[in-house]
């Protein structure tokens, strides 16, 4: 049986393919699309106020910043930091009220009745090392909550005295992000003295001197103002 050979020539014939994406595709392209984050009108307004191509000196940026806080409530300021290492941590006490009042207390037979009848009244937990084992049982409850006390941040020590004195006075341990070198630092509220505020900028930057790699300031919901800092 012979076999017989059909050669078509394609060349004359026009084909016209259409692609259709899979429904799969069409999302994975949506999902990829880059969200554009809109300001409101009140910052663009305020935005146009500052000079992105120059860093102010402190007094001036802070000066600066709260001009440009339009909020309707009293705005807090805050210091973003570039530091040369992630996850660096420094003591810092600031000379004035960078925020609330903050309730400090020591534990002691009945802050531990108020625990575990479920109240929580106080912002910060003080101990000494006689207590942790007594303690122990509600790191459950204080442990999400950022409360148990802890040698790191100053909160377990045996002069607990001392330490109440001296986290009531603005002591705080400020740490940077773990996988990036950023810190976010509150410096004060927009009501606040602008030289406080500035002596609050200072006694951060002192803290933190050699590992500060840029800064800018800004309050609540408002545009960033560079500060010029030493960075040696």
């Amino acid at each position: 049986m012979g076999s017989t050979n059909h050669n078509v020539d394609m060349s004359s014939q026009e084909i016209n393919v259409k692609i259709v994406e899979a429904p799969e595709a069409e999302a994975e392209k949506e999902a990829k699309k880059v969200k554009v984050r809109v300001h409101s009108k009140k910052y663009a307004a305020v935005k146009s106020k500052v000079d992105k191509t120059k860093k102010y000196d402190l007094l001036a940026a802070v000066e600066l910043v709260k001009k440009l806080s339009y909020t309707s409530f009293d705005g807090t300021i805050t210091a973003e930091l570039a530091v040369k290492e992630e996850g660096i941590t420094v003591e810092v006490i600031m000379p004035h009220q960078a925020g609330k009042t903050k309730k400090v207390v020591i534990v002691d037979d009945k802050v531990l009745a108020d625990i575990e009848a479920g109240t929580i009244d106080f912002d910060i937990l003080v101990s000494s090392p006689q207590f942790m084992p007594k303690l122990a049982k509600f790191a459950r409850v204080l442990g999400p909550k950022g409360l148990m006390p802890n040698p790191k941040n100053g909160t377990l020590t045996p002069n607990p005295e001392r330490a109440v004195k001296e986290l009531s006075a603005g002591k705080q341990m400020i740490k940077a992000e773990r996988k990036a070198p950023l810190m976010h630092v509150n410096v004060g509220k927009v009501s606040l003295d602008s030289k406080k505020i500035v002596e609050n900028v200072e006694a951060l930057l002192k803290a933190l001197k050699g590992k500060v790699v840029r800064m800018a300031l800004s309050a609540s919901m408002s545009p960033g103002v560079k500060v010029e800092i030493e960075t040696t």
